[in-house]
């Protein structure tokens, strides 16, 4: 049958079982969403306020559901307001089809209205791009982009699709990519015995788990290869999920803002393996002084990540899921718990206030109240770091934040599309006042979906990261961290009719939360808490990861 390209587009999307879109409509772009009119019973689309935005839904639609994440943006300042969105998915190897419209094909190259080249801008943040001029290589084009976006190590992938191409027509044959298997699945079986054997060797192992466990959907292999050889895991910030956080074997976070446990037991190993972990500069500190006593295994699908930051004395390239099954049939069982015992003793232990109104305390009520099935997204700042080291995640994909990027705005956005993707689990956006201002507007898109989110805003009144380093090491010189205005945020969330409160004390923010039987409606609480409350422990740069700072 013959279709124009913007019907053969969505009829591309329906072959990879895409029923989401997140977009702004715009000039170029235009012939796409007057073939969505007559799609809508096959496509939900959600308009969010921005271009960033967007992405941003994409991009938490994607990591929460394993499945890959679509936008639309027009051109011009559309598809240049993907940007940050991409370079944040990017740097987390989410699985992303953006689709951004083009000036027509006679007028490229001649600074047209809203023309940019988006494909140059885009090289080097996404895994591929593609400028399409001719309808005939429309459908070949996103179907290999699909391939692209979820194969070895996934990301976005940007198709900018000119005007006249969604316009003309061709014939369309529909391909069936549903049994299509793109997942590398090669293992190196001689390296895998060799670490096997390490392993079995060795007195003080220590997991280190990373996003690439999620990406895999290895967190069950993972868990059997640590309780059969008794090995203790600390996780990345992108890893965190992966073991529960309840699991005895579990030490949480390592790194800048990692636990003295966690840090102390890398420190102290005598073999570190690294899965799906890319050694970045927030988990090594000094990079000669990390794990400095310990040989060093590395799994990886990503060939380029081998030596990269950290040179292994045993790299394994392949599928991560199989590499770790075929691990898990060569380790010996092992009874390690008198070392366990030994790094759990590494612990600091001190007084702390369980009544006081501490990000600790908050992030422990909100835990306790949702547990389970339950979606966390954050922002990027003090608040980050506070729900990566206190809220107990036991949902492999439950922790939805931007790493590598550390993309202030992201938050919003990314608990939209997680509730999107998830419409019968419970999806929390813990917020700073800085990273809430970023992308606000995007309220509008939560009160005209009525996405029945809860945002816990942990207002106080600045840059708290950047403020804390500005005390901690620029001589309590505070340029320009401080947020002095007077917002009123309730009012602001009144303003698209969503529902705020404003809670001083862990009493009232443990009565508001125990009012919630089920989120039906969003919901907004903002927590007053102290403008000098830090982030603790803390490596300073450039330093070794033992070298943690308790005060400061």
């Amino acid at each position: 049958m013959y279709l124009t390209g913007a019907q053969i587009v969505l009829e591309c999307l329906k072959e990879h079982k895409v029923d989401v879109l997140f977009g702004y409509p715009g000039g170029a772009v235009i012939p796409l969403y007057d073939a969505l009119y007559d799609e809508r019973n096959n496509f939900k689309h959600i308009r969010t306020a921005h271009e960033q935005g967007a992405v941003h839904g994409a991009d938490g639609y994607a990591r929460s559901t394993g499945k890959v994440g679509v936008c639309i943006a027009t051109s011009g300042p559309g598809a240049t307001n993907t940007i940050t969105g991409i370079a944040t998915a990017y740097m987390d190897s989410t699985p992303l089809i953006v689709i951004t419209g083009q000036v027509p094909s006679n007028l490229l190259g001649r600074d047209s209205f809203q023309e940019i080249d988006i494909t140059g801008v885009t090289i080097p943040i996404t895994k591929n791009n593609y400028l399409v001029k001719n309808i005939e290589l429309l459908a070949p084009t996103l179907r290999e982009a699909f391939k692209v976006a979820v194969s070895k190590r996934p990301g976005p992938v940007l198709i900018d699709i000119t005007k006249d191409v969604f316009l003309s027509k061709t014939e369309y044959i529909k391909s069936d990519c549903e049994n299509e298997d793109y997942e590398a699945d090669f293992i190196n079986e001689e390296a895998i015995k060799s670490a096997a054997k390490l392993i079995n060797d060795s007195k003080r192992p220590v997991i280190y788990a990373g996003g690439g466990v999620k990406i895999a959907k290895a967190a069950q292999i993972l868990q059997n290869i640590a309780k059969k050889a008794c090995i203790p895991v600390v996780n990345t910030l992108m890893g965190l999920g992966t073991i529960s956080r309840d699991d005895y074997l579990s030490l949480g976070l390592v790194g800048m803002h990692g636990f003295r446990e966690a840090n102390l037991t890398v420190c102290n190993s005598d073999l570190l393996i690294a899965i799906g972990a890319r050694f970045s500069d927030r988990v090594i500190g000094k990079n000669d002084s990390f794990a400095r006593k310990a040989k060093i295994i590395h799994i990886d699908i990503d060939e380029s990540e081998f030596g990269k930051n950290i040179k292994p004395d045993i790299s394994i390239m392949g599928n991560l899921k199989r590499s770790l099954e075929k691990l898990y049939s060569l380790i010996e069982e092992r009874d390690r718990k008198k070392y366990i015992e030994e790094i759990k003793g590494y612990g600091v232990l001190n007084n702390k206030d369980e009544d006081g109104f501490t990000s600790e305390n908050i992030i422990k009520a909100l835990n306790n109240k949702f547990k389970d099935n339950c979606f966390i997204a954050t922002d990027v700042g003090q608040h980050q770091m506070w729900t990566a080291q206190h809220y107990k995640f036991n949902n492999e994909r439950g922790f939805i934040t931007s790493g590598g990027l550390g993309t202030m705005g992201f938050g919003l956005g990314a608990a939209i599309g997680c509730k999107v993707g998830n419409p019968s689990s419970d999806v929390i956006l813990i917020t700073g006042d800085g990273s809430f201002r970023m992308n606000c507007n995007e309220l509008a898109t939560v009160s005209k979906y009525n996405i029945p989110i809860l945002i816990v805003l942990m207002n106080n009144k600045t840059l708290g990261m950047v403020r804390q380093w500005q005390r901690m090491f620029s001589n309590k010189r505070y340029s320009e961290t401080d947020i002095t205005e007077d917002v009123d945020y309730i009012k602001l969330v009144n303003a698209y009719n969503i529902e705020g409160y404003r809670v001083c004390t862990l009493y009232e923010l443990k009565n508001r939360i125990n009012q919630i039987e089920k989120l039906t409606k969003p919901l907004f609480i903002q927590c007053d808490i102290e403008k000098d409350e830090s982030v603790y422990p803390i490596v300073p740069p450039g330093m070794p990861i033992e070298n943690m700072l308790f005060e400061g």
